[in-house]
């Protein structure tokens, strides 16, 4: 039996025991002692190093937590100005540490940045150096192979250079590549292991620019639209608007839709009654100013997709429409009116303003806000909450004022709130503020012969929209599939090397050696071993015993099957 050992260090096998990775050796000693460049060579070793990379990946990771907790002005102003109100001690400490804008501050762009500088400095040299190990030639074998983890040997009465031939026909078809060396046959296999470290950390790159450029130059805006309105990609027609640092109106991409009809079903029955089965927006859109008009439609979670944007349906509801009427019978108004749901069932608020052409009985001009409630399906009696969130006995309570609704003062103002300051409440019979429930087709008169306020028996639905831009989110699909590949592959993939040797013996017997190495300890290194020797074997099988000398302590076994590892355990 071979005497073997569990030195395999680089050091004590040469070439053999040459790294068998792109990884570089890093020296994290005592820093140079002199000098500005020796400093920042120093410096630039910690950077490129992979460790400090996977730091800075901590980081990024974890100063994205705050973006997620707390909110931030470019995603709802609304909110953080609500914040600051009701937490005014830590809305100062908040705002000097920039966690109100967590992904434009200078500390987040500072760890993007070296992040980003970081893995380009790991990865370039180690490319070129993989790039050699794939133009070179695996190693020449060492002088002692059975020092190496997984080792075999046994005679033959083969002539060794046949021996030599097969193996490195056989390690060929195994596809290893393999090449003669003296009187030895060397082989390497794995290179993707290495590759898909290198495909990895590119993926990180891939995925940091497309974060970076959909973060800059991404547009995100919504869009009321009851059936029948159109719209036009343009910044002038979004109901509200948020977009990235660099981008451009002229970035939108051109294209317009018209509601053409919203359907949305739910359980009538059991204990999922009133829960929406299906909503779906029938569309009309063209891309471009002359594109041709197709047909679609939208549904929850399946977008349109034209270019870089994405059209998505986000909230539905109802729009009565209103006819108002003022003292002479004149129509003065007659639209359509969105109103926003309050609950599971729709039952929803707004208010109806009538800013021109009304007059009164007088013929004083003025303006009327209206409050409307509406419940889709009304269940009777001081139900004030609608019952189901379909069309089955629709009510619209409404609240009429009269006066001045303050939009002539020039100061933006919110369609679904009433400003009450300069206006007045129509009485009814008893003194009190004129509310009255109206169902399809009925009219509520207005006090002193001050008009009148109908509402029609088409009740129209209404669909919102989320039309996102985000450039570079191909980039960030390829780049995130790229980088699951090149993690398995870097996982599961074993570089290994094998050499045979095959020398005559002072007896004059061939003698084969045949030993394996692979990147980091593997139980597979081994059994490979063992596969390969056991095929060379049947080609060039053992020497009878009565060949070999009667005084030889080396007296190798016969069977190929026998390996040695690193621990000097032997595999049958």
């Amino acid at each position: 039996m071979s005497k073997t050992t569990t030195d395999t260090s680089p050091e004590g096998l040469g070439a053999a025991g040459s790294q068998m990775s792109t990884a570089p050796q890093e020296d994290l000693s005592t820093p140079p002692s002199l000098g500005v460049i020796g400093w920042a060579r120093w410096f630039w070793r910690q950077l490129t190093s992979m460790r400090v990379a996977l730091l800075l990946l901590l980081m990024l990771s974890l100063g994205a937590i705050p973006g997620s907790l707390i909110p931030q002005t470019g995603a709802d102003a609304n909110k953080v100005d609500d914040f600051r109100k009701a937490h005014t001690t830590l809305a100062p400490v908040y705002d000097k540490l920039g966690l109100f804008h967590v992904y434009s501050s200078v500390w987040f762009s500072a760890i993007y940045i070296l992040l980003f500088v970081s893995l380009i400095g790991c990865i370039v040299p180690r490319t070129w150096q993989f790039v050699g190990q794939l133009r070179g030639r695996p190693p020449g074998a060492p002088r002692r192979l059975d020092r190496l983890p997984a080792y075999t040997t046994w005679r033959t009465t083969a002539d060794p250079e046949q021996v030599r031939e097969t193996a490195l026909a056989l390690l060929k078809k195994r596809r290893f590549r393999a090449h003669r060396v003296g009187d030895a046959v060397a082989a390497e296999k794995g290179y993707v292991r290495e590759l898909g470290n290198l495909v990895f950390h590119v993926a990180l790159i891939v995925l940091l620019v497309a974060f970076a450029s959909g973060q800059m130059f991404k547009s995100d805006g919504t869009k009321l639209m009851v059936e029948g309105d159109g719209f036009s990609n343009a910044l002038p027609m979004y109901d509200d608007f948020k977009s990235g640092s660099l981008f451009q109106g002229d970035d939108l991409v051109p294209f317009s839709f018209d509601l053409k009809d919203f359907t949305g079903t739910y359980e009538m029955s059991g204990p999922n009654r009133g829960t929406p089965r299906t909503y779906q927006a029938k569309i009309a859109y063209s891309e471009g100013a002359y594109g041709k008009q197709r047909t679609t439609t939208v549904k929850v979670n399946e977008p349109l997709r034209i270019g870089d944007s994405k059209v998505y349906l986000v909230s539905h509801g109802y729009a009565p429409v209103i006819t108002v009427r003022d003292g002479k019978g004149k129509v003065v108004y007659h639209d359509a009116v969105p109103l926003l749901p309050l609950d599971g069932n729709v039952t929803s608020q707004g208010v109806i303003k009538v800013m021109d052409g009304y007059r009164d009985a007088k013929g004083t001009k003025e303006q009327l806000g209206i409050r409307a409630f509406f419940l889709p399906t009304y269940g009777g009696g001081a139900n004030v909450l609608s019952q189901f969130p379909a069309l089955l006995n629709p009510v619209l309570n409404l609240e009429p004022y009269h006066g001045d609704l303050g939009v002539d003062a020039g100061l933006s103002q919110s369609v679904y709130q009433l400003d009450q300051r300069h206006l007045k409440g129509y009485k009814d019979a008893k003194g009190a503020q004129l509310r009255d429930n109206l169902k399809p087709g009925q009219t509520m008169k207005l006090p002193n012969g001050a008009g009148s306020v109908t509402f029609e028996k088409n009740v129209k639905e209404w669909a919102g929209f989320e039309i996102v831009q985000e450039p570079g989110g191909g980039w960030a699909l390829a780049g995130a599939l790229a980088a699951i590949l090149g993690l398995a592959a870097s996982l599961f993939i074993q570089r290994r090397r094998v050499w045979v040797r095959a020398v005559t013996g002072p007896d004059g017997v061939t003698v084969v050696e045949m030993a394996g190495l692979g990147r980091s300890e593997s139980a597979k290194v081994p059994e490979e071993l063992s596969d390969l020797a056991g095929t060379l074997y049947d080609t060039a099988p053992g020497a009878p015993e009565s060949t070999a000398p009667a005084d030889d302590d080396t007296n190798d076994d016969t069977d190929a099957s026998r390996v040695v590892s690193a621990e000097g355990a032997e595999q049958q």
